[in-house]
């Protein structure tokens, strides 16, 4: 029983190896998966075969339809669509037919308030309620390095007389 599970699991294998690159994958691929409103998005597909074109349907997301063309990168047909500044954040389904067999494919592209690979860095200070170290007030700081440097004086001055001994 072995034996004849690994003979057909090795067929399968062979036949997997030996399919033509053109099948291509079943899927579209969607660049950048997630993407902000008014964003520009790249699909591809080689389920079309090496010159094989698509008709795109962006309509999910409200960009309409677009051309996938065929290219040089690996067979597979490639188009570009915006994504209106109106979208709603969401998964949407982006769909793809083939000029040639009518063959469909899709893949989802997530619209994000902003798009993943941007990084936001922050500015400014913390708003805790306490105020920042330094004020906007130069008097008032100076004040403060000062008393904090009579405090520093005094406490030095305390721990010296305490260490000879004069008591306090």
């Amino acid at each position: 029983m072995r034996r004849i599970a690994r003979l057909l699991a090795g067929t399968a294998l062979v036949v997997a190896a030996a399919a033509p690159a053109s099948a291509g994958s079943g899927t579209l691929d969607v660049y950048p998966s997630t993407v902000a409103p008014g964003g520009q998005v790249t699909a591809n597909t080689a389920a079309c075969g090496d010159k094989g074109s698509a008709i795109g349907d962006a309509g999910a997301v409200g960009a309409g339809t677009f051309t996938l063309a065929p290219s040089a990168h690996e067979g597979e047909a490639i188009g570009q669509f915006q994504v209106p500044e109106s979208a709603q954040p969401g998964t949407y389904e982006i769909v793809a037919k083939c000029a040639e067999g009518g063959r469909q494919v899709t893949g989802d592209l997530v619209v994000a308030l902003s798009a993943a690979h941007e990084q936001v860095q922050p500015r400014g200070s913390m708003k805790t309620g306490v105020g920042g170290a330094l004020g906007t007030d130069p008097v008032q700081t100076a004040a403060g390095v000062a008393a904090l440097a009579v405090a520093a004086a005094g406490g030095t001055w305390l721990l010296h007389r305490r260490a000879r001994g004069d008591g306090i």
